[in-house]
């Protein structure tokens, strides 16, 4: 698996509080040689919510900021590391994902949580043919999905998830496999540690997936990145200023934790190559504040 698919990267961000600004940093992605910029679909901003999630305050609703992105780069692609569907209706999300195709010239990567009958639904929409799905949380029949997308069959669907039943399903369904991101407890309730987690979920998808395998893409994100001569010094300093929220991450949990990245360019590609042939991943999605240290890294490994 992990020789066959080539090496991409991905920037996740959603703060910005200009025009400018978020026209500045997708050029800025796009001109350091990452494949994708990607939003997320939380609708978050400062309190104890953003503290006890450690996620950052969202500034961007991801529809009307990927249509900017696209419109101010020519090779970037767009996407949104996922869409919930809870948030949406489906034929409505649907209608705009394949609208953004479109306008973007086949740059859209869709990603999405939840539901087999959206995915069949999303499909559906972008295949030209008449449209009938009937089940208990999508019903849709009587009309034909426009606009086509640009890509065909249709734009490359990112399914993401962690258990069973979403893996497996994203293996049979999607062209990529986001692995949410691993607990950061030393073991979790199966006894394995956070990679023998990872490489479990990559043992789900490669099951699933069958003959499909060689064709997906797995998707992860590192939360935790840094380039850096100082790999020690980093990791006690993480372990330090989460000791609130993660007290169990220590610093030999983060050392080999399969969302931490720590290193200089060549370590981290070294533990880029391993990974990718442990647990599958090619796809590798680095926070926006790391997307200069990092570049060195994506012209190393950009198609390798």
């Amino acid at each position: 698996m992990g020789s066959e698919r080539p090496f991409r990267f991905a920037v996740q961000t959603t703060t910005a509080t200009s025009a400018d600004e978020w026209r500045t940093l997708a050029r800025r992605v796009e001109d350091l040689g990452y494949s994708t910029l990607f939003l997320a679909d939380h609708y978050i901003g400062p309190g104890p919510v953003s503290s006890r999630t450690l996620l950052r305050p969202q500034h961007l609703a991801p529809i009307a900021a990927m249509a900017a992105a696209a419109a101010w780069t020519s090779t970037l692609r767009i996407g949104c590391r996922v869409f919930c569907i809870d948030y949406h209706v489906p034929a409505a999300l649907a209608k705009e994902a394949a609208t953004i195709d479109l306008l973007s010239d086949g740059r859209l990567e869709f990603g999405i949580s939840k539901l087999e009958e959206v995915v069949a639904l999303v499909k559906a929409h972008r295949s030209g043919e008449p449209i009938d799905v009937k089940g208990a949380h999508v019903s849709v029949t009587g009309y034909t999905g426009l606009p086509l997308p640009v890509q065909r069959p249709r734009p490359r669907i990112l399914i993401g998830g962690s258990k069973k039943r979403v893996l497996s399903l994203a293996a049979r369904e999607a062209d990529i496999v986001s692995l949410a991101n691993v607990g950061w407890h030393p073991l979790n309730d199966a006894g394995l540690t956070p990679m023998q987690e990872a490489q479990h979920r990559f043992a789900t998808v490669r099951e699933a997936a069958g003959a499909r395998l060689p064709e997906l893409e797995l998707e992860s994100s590192p939360y935790l990145v840094a380039v850096t001569d100082d790999v020690d010094g980093t990791l006690v300093r993480w372990s330090t200023a989460l000791r609130d929220a993660l007290p169990e991450a220590g610093p030999e949990v983060l050392r080999n934790h399969p969302n931490v990245m720590a290193g200089s360019p060549a370590e981290i590609g070294d533990r880029l190559h391993e990974r990718r042939e442990t647990t599958g991943v090619n796809y590798i999605t680095v926070p926006r504040r790391q997307i200069d240290a990092f570049a060195p890294v994506v012209a190393e490994l950009s198609g390798r």
